[in-house]
């Protein structure tokens, strides 16, 4: 779960919503893989957690079990999240379960300048057009 200090350090940021909310889904994407991990208490920043142990971790969450049929769902966008938290841990040279959610942050902020660079038309102050 997100903490409420995660939330506020999110939308501190000062990005566009599109960056807002995709990293809302990573960082809460992030939390439960770090409580889904077996050793997470014991061995901070250890591998990302197999298929199995976020099994059992879902089957233990009390919110999951009024919607069994969600289950398979979420297992399945936690799986495509750990891939780009991986990317991401990889750029900071971190293992992923030891990512904050400012690292997060400074990823979404590359990003968005990314795509404002690569889309001038998305920019906030536009060049004018040339005469």
């Amino acid at each position: 779960m997100l903490s409420l200090q995660d939330l506020q350090e999110l939308e501190s940021s000062l990005l566009p919503a599109l960056e807002r909310h995709h990293l809302r889904l990573l960082a809460h994407s992030l939390r439960c893989l770090q409580q889904a991990a077996p050793s997470s208490a014991d061995a901070p920043g250890a591998d990302l957690p197999a298929a199995e142990a976020l099994g059992r971790w879902a089957a233990g969450q009390p919110a999951l079990q009024a919607d069994p049929g969600f289950t398979p769902v979420l297992l399945e966008q936690l799986g495509k999240a750990a891939v780009q938290l991986e990317a991401i841990a990889q750029e900071q040279q971190r293992p992923p379960l030891q990512l904050t959610i400012a690292d997060l942050v400074t990823w979404g902020r590359r990003q968005a300048d990314a795509r404002l660079a690569a889309d001038p038309d998305l920019s906030p102050n536009p060049a004018p057009p040339h005469s």
